[in-house]
């Protein structure tokens, strides 16, 4: 149970007999450890364009050159069929202009490329039997009541249609004050719905806040812990966590950080954020440890001799979720389509990833300059790490994306 939680008596009683389980979570056996690295190949070796690729690099080296370069800092790498070409790195550091240059192990600044680790961590649980989707939260967060939040199934925070919030009202607030994760959970179990879940898509970074707080209450675990134990050190991830703790605070890529944040303690690029490890966007990572979770899903769950999912569950996460919710309408069922946890290209809308690309596509993307893709018809993958601020220029992420996806023969 996270630190700072309170509960009643009746929630205590409740969330032990769920805890129960977590010694048949933490029972299984432990999986081979493989290294993380995937083997560097040539295009040719991938059936790639090198040239239609060196678009893409030149593109991005473009926009990272010179004291007003749009971009700061950047990396691209492109892989297939559970290999890659070199990562591509370009520019700086962080944003400052006289920042140093990108470093060759640099860590990124995932953002919400954060959220599908997480929703990793709740299926792991499904496989286990601990955790149905079609069950309310309030099963496993009795507290979560009242106003219509007895309504909200689990099902509904991997598909952001509960209606929670994405930010808090007071999310800048808390963050200036530094205050550590259950006090974020603590609000967002407070916080209003903005529609009856299942009627509408929002998306929502609250709603994985509380998926990661059912994966501690069911596990025994933090979310920090059980993400490493579970995903990152089976995969072999060398350079990935969910805060910063134990890396070497120069590797960590300095990323633009929006108005609302300048001069809060609490900002993007402040020890506190980079350490606290937000499920919703949290995530630090290499280009190439990423690529081993790319390749591992593509792969049907298993990633050497590893098998960190299984195919049924890989398959649910990466095909149109939103389907199963008969209140949804239409539309946006068919426009916006999400897996559980994994969004899916949107065609057409302006937060799609590339115009070449189809709605069987998934990914995610991040608020800090982040795209990830994968897809299944090719057996290829995409992820480009920049450290701007994707709000202010989406359309950038998209021309990088649509020139690797042109290179794909």
């Amino acid at each position: 149970m996270p630190t700072g939680m309170s509960f009643s008596r009746r929630a205590l009683l409740q969330n032990a007999a769920l805890v129960s389980g977590a010694a048949l979570a933490g029972s299984i056996a432990p999986r081979p450890v493989r290294a993380a690295a995937l083997p560097e190949v040539q295009p040719a070796d991938l059936q790639l364009d090198p040239q239609r690729l060196q678009v893409a690099y030149d593109l991005l080296e473009k926009w990272t050159t010179g004291p007003n370069a749009p971009v700061p800092g950047g990396a691209i790498l492109v892989g297939r069929h559970g290999k890659t070409l070199q990562p591509r790195f370009f520019g700086r550091q962080g944003p400052e202009p006289d920042a140093e240059p990108i470093r060759d192990d640099a860590m990124f600044y995932m953002a919400s490329v954060t959220k599908p680790v997480i929703f990793t961590a709740g299926m792991l649980l499904v496989e286990r039997g601990l955790l149905n989707l079609s069950d309310r939260v309030s099963r496993y967060i009795p507290e979560f009541t009242g106003q219509g939040r007895e309504h909200t199934q689990v099902l509904h925070l991997f598909t952001h249609t509960s209606g929670l919030p994405d930010e808090l009202p007071r999310n800048a607030e808390l963050r200036s004050q530094q205050v550590p994760l259950a006090r974020f959970v603590e609000e967002i179990i407070k916080a209003e719905l903005a529609f009856k879940p299942g009627t509408q898509f929002s998306y929502s970074s609250s709603g994985t806040i509380l998926v990661a707080e059912i994966v501690q209450r069911l596990s025994g675990r933090s979310i920090r812990e059980f993400v490493r134990e579970e995903i990152i050190q089976p995969l072999g991830l060398k350079s990935t966590g969910l805060g910063s703790q134990g890396f070497a605070r120069e590797r960590l890529v300095r990323t633009t950080i929006p108005e609302y944040q300048v001069g809060s303690p609490g900002n993007w690029n402040t020890q506190y954020w980079q350490e606290f490890g937000s499920p919703a966007g949290g995530l630090f990572s290499t280009p190439q440890d990423y690529a081993v979770i790319c390749a591992m899903m593509l792969n049907g769950g298993k990633s050497g001799e590893t098998r960190l999912l299984s195919p049924a569950t890989v398959r649910m996460m990466t095909t149109n979720r939103l389907n199963d919710l008969p209140d949804l309408p239409e539309p946006v069922c068919r426009t916006q389509p999400w897996g559980l946890g994994w969004r899916l290209n949107h065609l057409g809308m302006s937060d799609s990833w590339s115009d070449l690309l189809s709605r069987r596509v998934f990914g995610h993307t991040g608020s800090a300059g982040n795209v990830v893709w994968m897809n299944p018809e090719t057996q290829g993958f995409c992820i480009i790490f920049t450290n701007y601020l994707r709000a202010r220029a989406p359309w950038r992420l998209v021309h990088l994306s649509n020139a690797v996806a042109a290179a794909f023969t």
